[in-house]
């Protein structure tokens, strides 16, 4: 199960919250394993899971009819499910033959209800929470569903939960950082892919291509594939383009797929031909920067103070003038998970944690450089998901 079910319910009694409604896609996935389709590709459509406190009832879907067909063939750890609003599709005396068209049927014979709201308001109602403290996830719902919410359910208490579940998510569960591991693997697989049509004359746009095609291939989907020559390797966000590779130059990957809903986040750094020294230098103090970070990180540790060590081993290795807003970040079913590897962070690292450690470092009009590894934090020190090292890879000429 990719929830962290002990760590929902101890951050709920906390607060004192006697129920949690996941709103936004990634905590609807990450509180049922239900992957709604339209929450992910477009701003707007609503589905829920309601998870009551121990002994305050089941937890439940909630979803359009629309997307009734995946619930039926995703396998799921909520079983019950409520529907709203109409969608039409014939049905045929013969069409229950297949175990996921028989479930997609008595799925849609469940009661409705008129929208996303109102099914929502029927599930509190008939879960006895009407008047009960409950945590809402703020970031998922549209303008006016709250205020909405307010007056179908004027006796409840409504406590923003979008902080408390992703703090939740941060610590993952062993499925959870199985899949990191997987996508991460990808990650580096389709970069040596893109690598193999490094050539010169080769364009950022054929690199892209062999490395998402590369990624289909192993099983994910693309998500992340910014990959720049020479001085575009210095835009933080560069999309592949037309411009043609040339002998020295540097080539930046920031890339990762995603992988059964999780995602991967990781940057290395390639040069056709012998690279530049400077650019060996520069690298070599990121790359030194992530490997302290390694030696380092444990449960417990502030995120500020890894923030402050990492900056100060960069600059001391060569790079005296390197400033970061942040070193890294969470990941999972968000490229962004908590914590925030930055010196502002008032977060501190918990066994379990799947971490991006990175150390980019952007001259505009000249190059970027970059070293990003994915790690779970652990007791006795990190566990690396991810398996080639951050030295720049030269491709013969």
């Amino acid at each position: 199960m990719l929830l962290n079910e002990p760590r929902l319910q101890q951050r709920m009694t906390d607060v004192g919250l006697d129920a949690v409604v996941a709103t936004a896609p990634e905590n609807v996935t990450y509180m049922s394993g239900f992957w709604a389709l339209p929450q992910w590709i477009r701003r707007g459509p609503q589905a829920y899971v309601v998870w009551p406190a121990p002994d305050n009832g089941m937890p439940e879907i909630i979803t359009s009819t629309s997307t009734l067909d995946l619930v039926a063939d995703q396998e799921l750890w909520v079983s019950k499910v409520r529907r709203y609003g109409d969608f039409h599709a014939d049905i045929r005396p013969s069409a229950a033959e297949d175990a996921v068209s028989e479930r997609h049927l008595q799925l849609r014979a469940l009661p409705g209800h008129s929208d996303a709201i109102a099914a929502l308001v029927a599930a509190l109602q008939q879960a006895q929470l009407g008047r009960a403290r409950i945590g809402i996830d703020e970031a998922g719902l549209v303008p006016g569903h709250l205020e909405a919410l307010k007056a179908h359910l004027p006796n409840a208490s409504w406590v923003p939960a979008t902080a408390l579940l992703r703090e939740v998510r941060a610590v993952k569960t062993g499925d959870e950082i199985e899949r990191l591991g997987q996508v991460a693997r990808i990650a580096e697989r389709s970069i040596q892919s893109a690598l193999a049509v490094a050539k010169e004359g080769a364009t950022e746009e054929d690199l892209a291509r062999a490395f998402h095609i590369k990624t289909v291939e192993e099983g994910a989907l693309p998500v992340l594939g910014c990959i720049g020559f020479g001085e575009r390797s210095a835009l933080m966000n560069v999309q592949p383009s037309a411009r043609e590779l040339r002998a020295g130059e540097i080539i930046r990957f920031d890339v990762g797929g995603r992988f059964r809903h999780y995602r991967a986040d990781i940057a290395r750094i390639a040069t056709l031909g012998e690279p530049p020294p400077q650019a060996r230098r520069l690298q070599q103090a990121l790359l030194r920067g992530v490997q302290h970070a390694c030696d380092i990180i444990r449960p417990g540790m502030a995120a500020a103070k890894l923030f402050e060590a990492v900056v100060r081993v960069v600059q001391r290795e060569g790079i005296t003038h390197y400033k970061r807003d942040h070193v890294g970040h969470g990941i999972g079913l968000d490229g962004y998970d908590a914590p925030t590897l930055s010196a502002h962070s008032t977060e501190v690292l918990e066994e379990g944690m799947v971490l991006c450690v990175e150390t980019p470092y952007y001259e505009i009009g000249r190059w970027g450089l970059q070293v990003e590894d994915m790690v779970v934090v652990r007791r006795g020190g990190v566990e690396r998901l991810t398996e080639t090292k951050g030295d720049i890879m030269v491709v013969p000429l």
